[in-house]
C-alpha cells in the first residue's frame, strides 16, 4: 500500500511566502531603499518569515485538524537527528563564546601570520583561515577575527584589500564546510543520519584539491609580486594550544560532544591562566555563545513543522516529480540535490536553514536514485557553503565587507576558493554512473 500523498504544488506556498518576505525585503530594504544603521537583509528577521510559512502551512489542508497538525509538527521537531544537531548547536554555542572570549582566535591567527614569512602573506591569510575556520566551526566568526588582520596586512604590505579579504572569506567557507563543530556539518550530517567523519572523508574529495589549486594561484600571485613589511603581530601560544588540541581531536574522528565539552574546558583553564578571563567573564561568554544560536535553534524547529506539513500535504512529492521528469539518474538526482541546496541559499542567504530545508527532500531524492546518504550530505554542505561563500547579500561578505570598508560586490572576483570548488563539485557529479 503506498501511503505517500499525491503531488501537489500549492502545499510549496509557505516556502513562496517565505521568500517574498524575506528575500523580497532583503533585496528592497539593502539596495532599492537602503539605511546606513541596518543592514537590508535584517530588517525582516528570518524567525519571522518562517513564523509566517508556519502559519500559512496550518492554514492549508483542510482535511486535517489542527490538533493533527500539531501532531504532525510534533513529529517532525521530534525526529532524533534535529533532537541531536539541537543539542550540538548549544555546545557548539558555548565552544565558540568562551573561545573568542579567551582570545585564542586572535592569538592562533596572529602565530601562523609569524611564521609564515613576509612574500607569501596572502595564501598565509588563506591558509589561516582555513584552520581557524576549521576549529572554530563558523565561517562568520572566522570573517570577524581574520579579516580585521587581513586589512592590516594589505595596507602594510601595500596589497590588494579586496583581494586579501576575498581569501579570508574563501578560507573561512573551506572550515565551515569541513569542521566537525560547524553548524552546516551538524545539519547536513544529521538530517542524512550519517556520522560526521563520513560526510568528511567524502568532502575532502573535493574539498582538498579545491584548497590546493587556490593556495597554488595564490602563491604564484605571491611570487609574481614583490614581498613587503607586514607588520608583527602579538600572539600567546598557550591561547592557541585549545584550537590545535580541538582540530587533531576533531580530525581522528572522535565525537563532537567530547571535542566541545573538551574545547570549552581548556579555553576556560587557558582564560583563567592567562588573565585573558575570570569566572565571570567565562560564565557569560558561554552564555553569549549559547544565545547566538537560539536564532539557528528556532529557525530549525520552525522548518522542521514546515517541512513535516509539506511533506503531509504533498509538497515534496511536487519537487521530486519535477526533478523525476529531468533527472532520470543517480548523476541527474545528485545534480538535483545540488540546484535545490544552492536555491535554497541563495533565497534564505543562510547556508544552515538552506540545509535544514533542502534535507528531507534531498533525502527522498537519495533513496530514489541510488545516492549515499554521505554523498547526500556532502552535497548539501558544500553546495551551500559554495553559495553562502558568494552572494554578495549573505553574512559572510556582508561583514567582510563591513570590516574593509568596501561594497560587497567587490570583493566577488576575488573568492577564488568557492569558485574553484563549485567545479570540483560538478566533476565529483559526472564522474558517477
Amino acid at each position: 500500500m503506498n501511503n505517500k500523498p499525491a503531488p501537489n504544488p500549492g502545499a510549496l506556498f509557505p516556502i513562496a511566502l517565505f521568500l517574498i518576505l524575506y528575500l523580497g525585503n532583503g533585496i528592497y530594504f539593502e539596495y532599492i531603499n537602503p539605511s546606513k544603521d541596518q543592514m537590508g537583509f535584517y530588517v525582516v528577521s528570518v524567525v519571522l518569515a518562517f513564523s509566517f510559512a508556519l502559519i500559512a502551512a496550518f492554514m492549508q489542508n483542510k482535511n486535517r485538524t489542527f490538533n493533527e497538525k500539531i501532531h504532525i509538527c510534533a513529529e517532525g521537531i521530534g525526529d532524533d537527528n534535529i533532537v541531536i544537531m539541537l543539542f550540538i548547536f548549544i555546545l557548539a554555542g558555548a565552544f565558540s563564546g568562551i573561545a573568542g572570549a579567551a582570545g585564542g582566535a586572535s592569538s592562533t591567527a596572529n602565530l601562523l601570520l609569524s611564521i609564515i614569512p613576509a612574500r607569501f602573506a596572502v595564501p598565509g591569510l588563506f591558509l589561516i583561515a582555513c584552520l581557524i575556520s576549521m576549529a572554530m566551526g563558523t565561517s562568520v566568526g572566522t570573517i570577524s577575527v581574520i579579516a580585521p588582520i587581513a586589512c592590516a596586512v594589505a595596507e602594510n604590505g601595500a596589497l590588494s584589500l579586496p583581494l586579501c579579504v576575498g581569501v579570508v572569506v574563501g578560507g573561512a567557507m573551506f572550515g565551515d564546510n569541513l569542521s566537525f563543530i560547524s553548524d552546516t556539518t551538524i545539519a547536513a550530517t544529521k538530517t542524512q543520519g550519517i556520522e560526521m567523519k563520513d560526510k568528511f572523508r567524502t568532502n575532502i574529495r573535493v574539498a582538498l584539491p579545491a584548497s590546493f589549486i587556490t593556495l597554488l594561484i595564490l602563491i604564484i600571485y605571491a611570487i609574481a609580486n614583490n614581498g613587503a613589511d607586514i607588520g608583527t603581530f602579538d600572539y600567546s601560544i598557550l591561547q592557541a594550544l585549545p584550537y590545535f588540541i580541538v582540530l587533531f581531536m576533531s580530525v581522528l574522528g572522535i565525537n563532537v560532544y567530547i571535542i566541545l565539552i573538551t574545547g570549552s574546558v581548556l579555553f576556560f583553564l587557558v582564560g583563567m591562566i592567562t588573565g585573558s578571563l575570570d569566572y565571570v567573564t567565562a560564565l557569560s561568554s558561554m552564555g553569549s555563545g549559547i544565545s547566538g544560536m537560539f536564532e539557528t535553534m528556532i529557525v530549525t524547529i520552525l522548518v522542521a513543522s514546515i517541512a513535516a506539513l509539506m511533506r503531509e500535504n504533498g509538497g515534496f512529492e511536487a519537487i521530486l516529480s519535477l526533478i523525476r521528469k529531468k533527472a532520470g539518474s543517480k548523476r541527474g538526482g545528485m545534480f538535483g540535490i545540488a540546484f535545490l541546496t544552492a536555491f535554497m541559499d541563495i533565497a534564505t542567504a543562510n547556508n544552515t536553514v538552506a540545509i535544514v530545508i533542502a534535507a528531507p527532500i534531498a533525502s527522498d531524492i537519495s533513496r530514489e536514485y541510488g545516492v549515499e546518504p554521505k554523498k547526500t550530505a556532502s552535497l548539501l554542505d558544500t553546495c551551500s557553503c559554495i553559495m553562502q561563500g558568494i552572494i554578495p547579500y549573505g553574512a559572510q561578505l556582508l561583514v567582510a565587507a563591513n570590516i574593509a570598508r568596501l561594497p560587497s560586490f567587490n570583493l566577488i572576483p576575488f573568492l577564488i576558493y568557492p569558485y574553484i570548488l563549485a567545479i570540483f563539485v560538478v566533476i565529483s557529479i559526472l564522474k558517477e554512473k
